[in-house]
């Protein structure tokens, strides 16, 4: 079947009127053929031949069902075309905005009418092309994110070498220093994205996973980040007892804590303070990291953890953060059975995350 006729509304139209056609034979073959005998055996009973009995029922009756099967066949045509075109309608629209779709409009959307299974067609379509926005907007950030970067570190790589070149830095000590911090800082964005990419997140948290000391693996994460808390001119309360344990991969949670206490260096201002609690409870322990400084507004928190998100972009470039670190958390922990979780207000923010006790 080529052409007009192997779109889905001639075809609904042909059985439409196929059925129709059918369903009229049948009423005029019985009609005719068993009426024209009973007409006939009754107008004999009144003394009216049989000859002229049929040449009645043929200019009444017969006459009749002509004109109704022209109507109902009139009729059957449009009602099939009408239907036809409520049919396909919705499904040329989920059509035209397909091929918007892949040819880059995100936003392309339809209205979800017609029958239940058409709307629904309309409804997960739309979700998709949702979905396909929202991811298209993290690859653009992404993009934007990782090309500043990269571009920061090598930018300061290609002027120190430029003036070690030029004679005018001379290549001391100093200078080999600031040449690895700035090439340290591109190696921890490679891991990041290497790490976040294939999924060993995963296996390191949930491989390993085993009994540890959960408050010890705490107090030295809080020691690891002193120093430059301190020369950030930050203070630091830690609050956690002796006894709190939990089972997870160590390696997952020194991760886990040093990124939520570099998050917190890097937007608590100097002067303020940063605050750990850990505290166990029946099924899970609870770790929490606080910060003082500016609050998240309520419509970035539910996607602080997403990979790329950045609250503030002007912000976080200036402060070197990438938009991977929370992410990173939130993947570790939970493929270490725990849970993760951000509060905010004016002038403080809370992340905390749970492992399980056993």
């Amino acid at each position: 079947m080529k052409g007009p006729w192997r779109g889905i509304g001639a075809q609904v139209a042909v059985l439409v009127l196929a059925t129709t056609a059918v369903s009229l034979a049948i009423v005029a073959v019985g009609v005719i053929a068993v009426g024209r005998d009973t007409f006939a055996a009754l107008m004999a009973e009144h003394g009216v031949s049989t000859t002229a009995a049929n040449d009645m029922f043929d200019r009444s009756v017969s006459l009749v069902i002509v004109a109704a099967l022209v109507l109902a066949g009139g009729a059957a045509v449009v009602l099939s075309v009408a239907i036809a075109r409520r049919l396909t309608a919705p499904l040329r629209a989920v059509s035209a905005a397909a091929s918007r779709l892949a040819e880059g409009d995100y936003a392309a959307r339809v209205d979800v009418t017609g029958p239940a299974e058409v709307a629904s067609l309309a409804g997960s379509f739309n979700q998709m092309a949702m979905q396909l926005e929202a991811q298209e907007q993290v690859r653009r950030d992404f993009v934007a994110n990782a090309s500043h970067e990269l571009r920061t570190p090598l930018t300061n790589l290609q002027g120190y070498l430029e003036a070690m070149r030029d004679g005018v830095v001379e290549p001391d000590r100093a200078a080999f220093e600031s040449l690895l911090e700035e090439v340290e800082r591109l190696m921890r964005l490679s891991r990041s994205l290497d790490t976040l990419a294939t999924g060993d997140l995963g296996v390191m948290a949930a491989g390993a996973s085993t009994e540890l000391d959960l408050a010890a693996a705490v107090r030295t994460a809080v020691d690891l980040a002193r120093p430059g808390l301190e020369r950030a001119g930050i203070t630091v309360a830690v609050e956690v007892p002796s006894d709190v344990r939990a089972r997870s991969e160590p390696d997952a949670v020194a991760q886990v804590m040093g990124n939520l206490l570099q998050n917190a260096t890097r937007y608590t201002p100097s002067g303020g303070a940063v605050a750990v609690q850990a505290e166990s409870g029946p099924a899970f322990a609870r770790v929490t990291v606080s910060n003082t400084g500016a609050g998240i507004p309520a419509v970035d928190l539910p996607h602080v953890f997403e990979r790329f998100y950045r609250v503030d972009k002007s912000r976080d470039r200036a402060s070197g953060g990438a938009g991977i670190g929370l992410a990173i958390v939130r993947r570790l922990v939970e493929a270490s059975g725990g849970q993760v979780g951000a509060e905010s207000a004016a002038g403080w923010t809370r992340f905390w995350f749970t492992l399980p006790v056993r």
